[in-house]
């Protein structure tokens, strides 16, 4: 659809800000509202969402302030709701549930609104989910044409690797297409709608099979069945590739790696395809963890190392005494920059690509060329704006 032809005006703009101010106090009590006069009028509707609500709860109201914060940014309203539109495919989700959640929805802001809520408000309210349903519809209809919702896949391999760490490889059933860096979504047969994101560990195969690196995190339910319960045999199901971080971002750079924990993987397929590419610049990668037993991967990442002169491989280790670089990767990465002549691939655990992307930045490095996947929800989080060649990068 194109919404440039019925734009918001100021004056709806306004007047959905200050509703949604109002409301913003209550919200998580309206969330739970609108899902219970949701499930209400259309019973059919509980089939789509996963038996626990409260991480769904929070996905409603985070998607629905990224779309009052973009309404007025038509590009990349456009951009937020053609994602939400293609990723609801794997929640089976059919475009005539958009009408009756534009229903409840104006019914539970008109409930938590009170007086601030009239005629005007709710044609300004309706306006909008209009526009943003209309998005999502057209984008899931242009997604069915070019590849499945999901993908069904058998678990044909499931090894430990200690500290709660197991390394699955899974066989689609139809060819799964992706690129090195890419991450996917994942459904089990133990938590049917609750999906959750993992990287493959290597470039893409010839007979398609994907192996993803799992650890068992604290109060991960998914996590744990995948790493405890699953064995060679069990289904799963695939949602569609996603993420940015390729070496397609990186023009002829090199390259600095920094991985924490099993945000190895990505990175671990970003050098895979970078020797199969026979490529002529350096890599240096960092590889960090509280305590030598947890350097995940790294021996695999020192024989890499000795067979291609490129790479360069260091390990920092936290918590514990040891030879070798002593401090968290942020720091270490503090010691061996300057990197603003690289281009920079992060992953692990949030709290430290927060940590390493400001020691980059700080060093100089343009924040064109520092890339990490979504440290939340991907698709409620995902950066909008499309990676710039790089050639335009330079010119700027």
């Amino acid at each position: 659809m194109d919404v440039t032809s019925a734009p918001l005006t100021d004056r709806e703009i306004s007047l959905i800000r200050t509703s949604l101010a109002v409301v913003a106090p209550q919200a998580p009590e309206m969330t739970v509202y609108f899902y219970t006069v949701l499930f209400a009028r259309y019973p059919g509707v509980r089939a789509l969402f996963p038996d626990n609500m409260d991480v769904q709860r929070d996905r409603l109201l985070r998607g629905l302030l990224r779309i009052i914060d973009l309404v007025d940014d038509v590009d990349n309203l456009v951009r937020f709701c053609s994602r939400l539109g293609q990723d609801h495919r794997k929640f089976g989700a059919l475009e005539a549930h958009y009408p009756a959640v534009g229903e409840c929805l104006l019914a539970s802001l008109a409930r938590y609104a009170g007086t601030a809520w009239n005629a005007e408000v709710a044609a300004a309210w309706t306006h909008a989910y209009t526009v943003a349903a209309q998005v999502m519809t057209a984008a899931a209809a242009d997604d069915t044409r070019l590849r499945p919702a999901t993908w069904e896949a058998q678990i044909v391999r499931h090894e430990h690797r200690g500290d709660g760490i197991a390394e699955i490889t899974v066989r689609p059933d139809l060819p799964y297409p992706y690129v090195a860096g890419q991450y996917v979504s994942m459904e089990t047969p133990w938590y049917p709608r609750t999906w959750r994101h993992y990287s493959p560990a290597h470039a893409p195969r010839a007979d398609h099979s994907l192996t993803f690196h799992v650890r068992a995190v604290h109060r991960g339910q998914v996590s744990h069945a995948l790493v405890h319960r699953a064995a060679p045999g069990h289904r799963v199901r695939l949602g569609p590739p996603q993420g940015d971080m390729t070496l397609a971002a990186a023009g002829d750079r090199d390259l600095l790696l920094v991985a924490g924990g099993t945000g190895l993987a990505p990175v671990r397929a970003l050098l895979e395809e970078a020797a199969a590419s026979g490529m002529r610049r350096y890599a240096d990668l960092f590889v960090g963890a509280r305590t030598a037993r947890e350097l995940y991967g790294l021996h695999d990442m020192l024989r890499l190392a000795q067979r291609h002169h490129w790479l360069s491989v260091r390990a920092a280790v936290s918590h514990e005494d040891i030879p070798g670089q002593q401090g968290t990767l942020p720091q270490v990465l503090r010691e061996f920059g300057p990197w603003n002549q690289h281009e920079a691939f992060l992953c692990g655990p949030p709290g430290m690509v927060t940590a390493a992307v400001q020691v980059l930045l700080r060093q100089g490095t343009p924040e064109a060329r520092i890339h990490h996947d979504p440290l939340d929800t991907p698709v409620l989080t995902a950066p909008l704006t499309p990676p710039r060649p790089a050639q335009e990068i330079d010119q700027l």
